[in-house]
């Protein structure tokens, strides 16, 4: 395994910057309503089988497409339940994504839990496969997923509920990039919203 392969563990979390999620974590500033959480769906999110959106019968990579949206969707889970309870703790968040991704959201959780905050909606998904490179050293597949948060909600520890910024898109496009660092085994290792890609 390369330096580059080395999944990072440390479970120091911060949740400014939307950057896996939310965009309107981005700004961090201004008041504590800025603070919010990002969210992953409030359920589970669509589990593989939305990966047939991306792969049709007659293509000779759906199987690799349907396992890639296969992690992509149980990083979301773990997420989500992290994100509820503003911590890592009893989740397999670590199992699927790493690298940038992973930091992302340990430093998501790290704020949520400073400032007493958590979801308690979710959001929603239409991830799909869009480019994939199995020749590559280390094999990638890039995923865009349209994020609706029309069902997102967050809230303070104490009940207070925290609506979305005003200039908070509800639907807009994600892109993560996940690779195959073993033989059947893919990781999430970057994840970034687009605020400025409407679906």
């Amino acid at each position: 395994m390369t330096a580059r392969q080395v999944r990072p563990r440390t479970r120091a979390l911060a949740l400014c910057g939307a950057v896996g999620l939310l965009l309107a974590l981005t700004g961090c500033g201004g008041s504590s309503d800025d603070t919010k959480p990002p969210t992953a769906s409030s359920t589970a999110p669509p589990a593989a089988p939305s990966a047939s959106a991306s792969a049709s019968p007659a293509d000779p990579d759906a199987v690799v497409k349907a396992v890639v949206l296969e992690v992509y969707s149980a990083m979301w889970v773990e997420q989500m339940k992290a994100y509820r309870v503003a911590s890592p703790d009893g989740t397999k968040l670590d199992d699927f994504a790493t690298l940038d991704a992973l930091s992302a959201f340990e430093r998501d959780l790290a704020t949520m839990k400073k400032n007493n905050t958590r979801v308690t909606g979710g959001v929603g998904h239409e991830p799909e496969v869009t480019a994939l490179d199995l020749e590559a050293k280390i094999p990638t597949a890039t995923v865009e997923d349209c994020i609706d948060l029309s069902k997102w909600k967050a809230e303070r520890t104490s009940g207070e509920v925290i609506p979305l910024p005003t200039a908070q898109p509800l639907r807009y496009v994600a892109a993560a990039t996940v690779e195959r660092w073993d033989e059947d085994r893919w990781m999430v290792t970057e994840y970034k919203p687009d605020g400025s890609r409407s679906c």
